[in-house]
This record gives structure tokens, sequence and C-alpha cells, in this order.
């Protein structure tokens, strides 16, 4: 593995785990930490950004251009992982056992349709 892979992969996962942490934060109303909920929400986007920028100048690499193609990419990937949290949401809060299965397992569907999406079929 190349120090970029490794480094892509910590920094990915602890930028993901803080977003994580900080909405669960900011949605549960039992934990009362809205505020904090936010800010660690903030600082793993943020951190997920410098992950990117950082990995793209180790790999040499230019960043992604914003044409629609990735424009429409990106939507569908931010509506595919709101799917399956919606489904989790129904399983562990809403206790809607089988209807969250179904939306969560459509979620994970969607999300792995993103693979040929932006790799393509060969």
């Amino acid at each position: 593995m190349k120090k970029s892979s490794f480094f892509a992969l910590i920094m990915g996962t602890v930028s993901g785990v803080l977003f994580a942490l900080g909405m669960c934060m900011a949605l549960l109303p039992e934990w009362n930490a809205f505020t904090e909920g936010v800010v660690f929400g903030a600082v793993g986007i943020v951190l997920g950004v410098i992950t990117t920028l950082v990995w793209c100048k180790m790999e040499n690499k230019k960043l992604p251009k914003m044409n629609g193609k990735n424009v429409f990419r990106i939507l569908y990937a931010i509506v595919a992982a709101l799917v399956l949290g919606v489904g989790m949401c129904m399983c562990l809060v809403w206790e809607q056992i089988i209807w969250g299965t179904l939306v969560g397992l459509l979620g994970i569907v969607m999300l792995i349709a993103l693979i040929p999406m932006i790799k393509g079929i060969k």
C-alpha cells in the first residue's frame, strides 16, 4: 500500500467518523448536543476536503473538474446516502424494521451503483 493510499484511508475514516458523530449529536435530542454536533460535523467535512486535497497533491493528480456529469454524481451520492440513513432511522428510531430494512437496502444498492457510474463498465 502506498503512503498516499494509507493516508487517505486513515484521514477519510477519521473525517467520516467525526461527521457521523456530529450528525448523531446534532440530530438526537436525547444527547442535548446540537451545537457541538454541528461543530463536529463541520470539522468532519473540512477534514474530508483537506484529505482529498492532500491526497491529490501526493498522487500528483488534478482535482476533478466540476462539469454536469460530476455534479450529477455528487447529487446522486448524497441522495443515496440519505436513503440509506432514512432506512437506518426507520429501523433504529421509528422501530419499523421491515420497511427500514428495505429502504436501507435500496440505499446500499444506490451506493453500489456509483461504482459503474464513476469507473464505467468495461
